[in-house]
């Protein structure tokens, strides 16, 4: 139901011109359609979809990019990833493919509160393709311990525990701008502002090795994940080609804009594509 008001909603705002709900932009800022995005992303082994995690038109586009991607490598040749899932986190996602068991999803894992309404649709489409559904990030919980203690604090662990993320040490580049970011905004915040980045680093790191021993296994990864993942072409999609040395990977992003008929600058360059959603009918995070 909520797809089919979204589709109205939608036909409504072209029908009158005003407010439009989404555009969509290359890389330069000329805008372009859905089917162009498609055949410029389809030419890639992986798509990192930069997605607004409680944005409805985020996620009806992620469903129908996956729908177009079937059209060009379909089943178990195309993998679905999910930052929501985390490694720990696979058997039950297995359960939930071959038990159709919503219940036994959600009483195994941590799912986020719009995962029925909004990813939900994109994993069962996955599932219905014979597509290869995956898990691909680090368990939050060792996300949080770097940011408070730092990387040291992993090598306490168990190796069991070592295998959910990403093989210790992992390369790490402090100068791109995203972790840049975030080491000014850990000391706005009166903490170590390394630790923060680190903690992001560790996560995009998780996901992109993820995604490439994937890639042994699939011709084409689809991958959704919060945008700041793979903005600038770099978080997930710098880790990626770390362990994948060589692979095409093509991004869409997700912005927020008071008029989508235009690419403001700050946003051009963010992504391959850049989808332009109206910040004056749908929340953003």
């Amino acid at each position: 139901m909520k797809y089919i008001l979204l589709l109205l909603l939608i036909s409504s705002a072209s029908f009158a011109q005003e407010p439009e709900a989404f555009r969509i932009f290359d890389a330069k800022g000329k805008e372009v359609s859905f089917g162009k995005m498609m055949s410029g992303i389809s030419e890639n082994q992986v798509v990192l979809f930069g997605e607004f995690h409680d944005n409805p038109i985020s996620h009806w586009l992620e469903l129908n990019v996956l729908l177009g991607l079937n059209k060009h490598v379909s089943g178990d040749q195309l993998a679905v990833g999910f930052e929501m899932f985390e490694l720990h986190q696979m058997k039950a996602l297995e359960r939930y493919i071959s038990e159709k068991s919503y219940k036994t999803l959600k009483d195994s894992t941590e799912l986020w509160v719009n995962f029925r309404t909004d990813y939900k649709p994109v994993l069962d489409s996955a599932i219905s393709y014979g597509n290869v559904p995956f898990a691909a990030n680090i368990t939050r919980k060792y996300a949080g311990l770097v940011f408070k203690k730092g990387l040291a604090a992993l090598d306490s662990l168990p190796e069991n525990q070592k295998k959910l993320m990403v093989p210790l040490p992992f390369p790490f580049d402090s100068t791109l701008s995203q972790y840049v970011e975030l080491i000014n905004m850990g000391k706005e915040m009166h903490a170590s502002g390394m630790n923060f980045a680190l903690a992001q680093a560790i996560k995009d790191a998780t996901m992109g090795y993820s995604i490439a021993q994937q890639l042994k296994k699939s011709r084409m990864v689809y991958f959704l994940n919060g945008a700041f993942h793979s903005d600038y072409h770099q978080g997930i999609m710098w880790y990626v080609q770390n362990y994948a040395p060589g692979t095409k990977v093509g991004t869409i992003t997700t912005v927020s804009q008071k008029d989508v008929r235009k690419l403001e600058k700050q946003h051009v360059n963010r992504a391959d594509f850049i989808i332009v959603v109206n910040e004056t009918m749908t929340s953003t995070h």
